[in-house]
């Protein structure tokens, strides 16, 4: 399967990105939710927390200033120090 993945800051000479594999399980896992500070962003991400808690995996949360601007190169850091996976929402 192909997939194409689309940089959104900038499209005027795409990228080709190789997927990440995915895990088998998200059990023992450390998965970050990163709220970009849309409207009811957090809402969608408690349901997400809840489900992932059943699927015994480690939770953590992350929120960025701004859902104007990219996470700041700290917070970055920090998801990618302890996170084995991350998902954002982009929920308004």
């Amino acid at each position: 399967m192909s997939v194409t993945v689309l940089d959104p800051t900038d499209e005027t000479t795409p990228q080709v990105r190789e997927r990440t594999a995915r895990p088998e399980s998200l059990a023992g896992l450390t998965v970050g939710l990163l709220d970009i500070s849309k409207p009811r962003g957090n809402v969608f991400l408690d349901r997400v927390e809840h489900k992932l808690s059943e699927l015994d995996a480690t939770v953590v949360r992350f929120t960025k200033p701004t859902f104007s601007k990219p996470a700041p190169a700290d917070l970055r850091h920090e998801i990618s120090s302890q996170c084995d996976a991350v998902i954002e929402a982009l929920a308004d």
